[in-house]
C-alpha cells in the first residue's frame, strides 16, 4: 500500500515537470514568421558594372621575320630573352648572296672596260671623220667615205651610252645584292622580350614565296586587354570609361584602366580568320561570335584596355575578367534583388514587403539607386537591420 506522503512526492514532480514539457512542445512548433524567409538590409559597398571576359596581348609587339633565303648559321636569342633595339639575333649562311654580290661586281668591272674601249674607238672615229672632212675640201675623198666615218663616229657613242645605261643597271642590282647579303643578318627592330621562337639553327629558309617567321619580340609593358562584350552590353561601355580586371593567377589582385577603343565592328568567325584579320580573343577560339546563325547567334564586341605591367605580373594569353564600372557607391543600405516585387517605375521606386515590430508583414514602397544585379541600393524607406520577405510576388502576401 501507497503511503499518502510519497503520492504527494509524485504529484508534485509531475506539476513541476507539465512547464518544462509545454515549454519544450511550443519550441518544436514552428513559428509561422520563422517559415517565411527574410533578408535583412545591411550596409556595404555597390557597383553597377557590365562583365566580360578577355584575353591579355603585348601592345607592342613584332613578328621577325627572314627576307634572304638560306640556312640558319647562328640564332643569338633565346625565348625570354631582352633584346635591345639593333642587337643580332639571327645569321643565316650569306654563300648564295656573296656569289651574286661578288658578279655583280665582276659584271660591272667588265661594263667599264668595255666603256673603255668603245671610248677608244670612239675617238678613232673623230680622228677619222676629221681626216674625211679635210679631203673633202681637198677634193681627195668620196662624200660617201665621209658619211661613213660620220656613222661609225654616232655608233661608238651609242655603244658608249649603252654600256654607261648597263652599268647604272649594273649597279643597281649590285645594291640590291648588298641588301640581299645584309639581310642575311637579323638585326632587332625595337627593344623587348623574345616571347616566341619558330625557327632553330640549322633550318632552311626560303623568303621567295614568303617571309619566314623566326621570332617574336614584344614590350611586356603596358599590355592591352582584348575584351568581347555582348551586344547587349556594348551599349553601355563608352571610351575612356573605368573599368578593372582579374586573372586565374592573380590572387585576387585588381588592375584598373580605361577604355582606350572600342572596336566598331565584332570579330570574324574562325572560318574567316585564315583570310585576314581578327582579334586575338576571336582566334583564341570564340566561336560563338557569328559562327551561328538564327535566334542562337552571340554577338560579341571588342573592348581595348591598357595597362602598366612593371613588375611583369601579366603575360600574354591570360585570361582576364573584366568589369566595366558604371557606377559605384560605398557604405550605403542595400537589399537583395529577390526581395522586391518586379522591376522599378522611372522614378526609381519599387515595392518590398517588410516585417513590422508587431509579427506582421506590411508592403512598403521604397526609392532605389544603382544595382550589381544581385543586390540593389536603398535610398530611401527603409533603415539598416530591416527585415524584407524574399520572392513577395510568389508568397501571396
Amino acid at each position: 500500500m501507497t503511503s499518502p506522503r510519497l503520492t504527494r512526492r509524485v504529484v508534485t514532480v509531475l506539476l513541476c515537470l507539465i512547464p518544462v514539457a509545454a515549454l519544450a512542445a511550443w519550441r518544436l512548433l514552428p513559428e509561422e514568421a520563422a517559415q517565411r524567409p527574410f533578408v535583412s538590409v545591411t550596409r556595404g559597398n555597390i557597383e553597377s558594372s557590365v562583365t566580360a571576359l578577355g584575353t591579355l596581348q603585348p601592345r607592342q609587339y613584332v613578328d621577325v621575320g627572314a627576307q634572304a633565303s638560306g640556312q640558319i648559321r647562328n640564332l643569338h636569342v633565346e625565348v625570354g630573352d631582352t633584346v635591345k633595339q639593333g642587337q643580332l639575333l639571327v645569321e643565316i649562311d650569306p654563300s648564295t648572296q656573296q656569289a651574286t654580290l661578288d658578279a655583280g661586281r665582276y659584271a660591272i668591272d667588265t661594263l667599264k672596260a668595255q666603256v673603255k674601249q668603245q671610248r677608244a674607238e670612239h675617238l678613232l672615229a673623230e680622228q677619222q671623220l676629221r681626216r674625211q672632212q679635210r679631203m673633202v675640201s681637198d677634193g681627195a675623198t668620196r662624200d660617201e667615205d665621209v658619211q661613213t666615218a660620220q656613222a661609225k663616229v654616232l655608233t661608238t657613242q651609242a655603244q658608249i651610252d649603252m654600256f654607261q645605261a648597263q652599268i647604272l643597271q649594273a649597279q643597281a642590282n649590285l645594291r640590291s645584292a648588298e641588301a640581299e647579303l645584309g639581310y642575311t643578318r637579323i638585326y632587332a627592330p625595337m627593344s623587348g622580350t623574345v616571347v616566341a621562337v619558330d625557327a632553330r639553327e640549322g633550318q632552311t629558309l626560303n623568303a621567295q614565296q614568303r617571309t619566314p617567321l623566326i621570332l617574336r619580340i614584344a614590350r611586356l609593358s603596358p599590355m592591352t586587354v582584348w575584351a568581347e562584350v555582348s551586344e547587349a552590353d556594348i551599349g553601355q561601355v563608352k571610351a575612356g570609361m573605368q573599368a578593372y580586371f582579374t586573372t586565374l593567377s592573380g590572387g585576387g589582385r585588381r588592375w584598373t584602366s580605361t577604355v582606350r577603343q572600342i572596336l566598331p565592328i565584332p570579330p570574324k568567325p574562325l572560318d574567316q580568320l585564315s583570310q585576314g584579320g581578327g582579334s586575338p580573343v576571336a582566334a583564341a577560339g570564340n566561336s560563338s561570335s557569328g559562327g551561328s546563325s538564327g535566334g542562337g547567334r552571340v554577338v560579341l564586341y571588342t573592348v581595348l584596355l591598357d595597362v602598366d605591367n612593371t613588375d611583369n605580373a601579366l603575360m600574354a594569353d591570360m585570361t582576364a575578367q573584366v568589369f566595366f564600372v558604371n557606377a559605384s557607391a560605398q557604405n550605403v543600405l542595400t537589399a537583395p534583388i529577390a526581395a522586391f516585387e518586379g522591376p522599378g517605375n522611372s522614378e526609381g521606386k519599387q515595392q518590398v514587403q517588410v516585417l513590422a515590430a508587431n509579427g506582421q508583414v506590411e508592403r512598403r514602397q521604397v526609392h532605389t539607386g544603382i544595382s550589381d544585379r544581385l543586390r540593389i541600393q536603398i535610398l530611401d524607406g527603409l533603415a539598416e537591420g530591416d527585415k524584407l520577405l524574399v520572392n513577395p510576388a510568389g508568397s501571396g502576401g
